[in-house]
């Protein structure tokens, strides 16, 4: 299932005069650029703001390519990103918009209620196959991912399972949305999605990056006092010369009401 959010607002009298922007990218920024979106366009009623997902990747290919005014990245930019922008002539500022807890869940029914970085790792990397080897109920384990172009998917690789590969053939999600539906409907699933995802319908587990001494579950209150290990930044990316058209909505994300609406959809803010 893909996620997109599409925010227009109407300007009576036409639209020659209004200030158009696309944001476009992470797929966990969706409902925060959105809340954004939505607050800035009420205190700036002739802006337009669009907001669509479509993963990291795509957002930075949509700022190469023109067709975004703004690349939402779950993840720092790439080496060879920055080449691709530079190619072209181009140059881009870096904002840090948020900041988010990277959440692991399973089915609500599943026994087990942590694990170690360790035993996250074995899992996505295909070693651990049975929820028995984990306390759990003798049931095959069923990992689902963020597909390649995701910002978190990278991210859960490299601090989570230290870049080892993903399991041949797991199962990769579009959406973070589809994450949670699949996870909330299969007994022996487990999934990674942004914080702000985390609902009812599935469980989240605490986890240790200290071979099982501390286990810490994951919330805002402990991503703020540093002792849930699993949180990153949230970037918003655009072009230097964009920059009197863009700052005027980055300037309302970072301000006091917009840091407010972080806080409100799930994220950590950055004051």
């Amino acid at each position: 299932m893909k996620r997109a959010f599409f925010i227009f607002i109407a300007i009576l009298g036409g639209v020659s005069n209004v200030c158009a922007q696309k944001i476009k990218g992470s797929d966990t920024m969706l409902p925060l650029s959105q809340k954004e979106a939505e607050s800035f366009m009420k205190a700036n009623p002739k802006a337009v703001v669009t907001v669509t997902g479509g993963g990291s990747g795509t957002g930075i290919s949509a700022l190469v390519e023109g067709t975004a005014d703004i690349a939402q990245l779950s993840r720092k930019i790439k080496f060879d990103e920055k080449n691709r922008l530079r190619e072209d002539g181009k140059t881009v500022k870096e904002i840090v918009a948020a900041y988010d807890a990277l959440a692991v869940t399973v089915h609500s029914s599943n026994k087990v209620g942590k694990l170690t970085r360790e035993q996250l790792e074995g899992i996505f990397t295909g070693k651990i196959k049975n929820w028995k080897e984990l306390g759990g109920d003798d049931m095959k384990i069923i990992p689902y991912s963020r597909e390649t172009s995701s910002g978190t998917y990278e991210f859960f690789k490299e601090n989570v399972m230290k870049n080892k590969n993903y399991v041949s053939g797991i199962m990769s999600m579009p959406a973070t949305g589809a994450i949670i539906q699949s996870v909330s409907q299969t007994k022996g699933a487990i999934g990674y999605v942004g914080l702000a995802y985390v609902n009812r319908s599935v469980k989240a587990l605490s986890v240790s990056y200290d071979g099982g001494k501390t286990f810490v579950e994951p919330s805002i209150a402990n991503a703020k006092n540093g002792t849930y290990p699993v949180v990153r930044p949230l970037y918003y990316y655009y072009e230097t010369k964009s920059e009197e058209k863009v700052k005027p909505f980055i300037n309302y994300v970072l301000s006091d009401e917009g840091q407010k609406i972080v806080a409100e959809t799930g994220f950590i803010t950055v004051k």
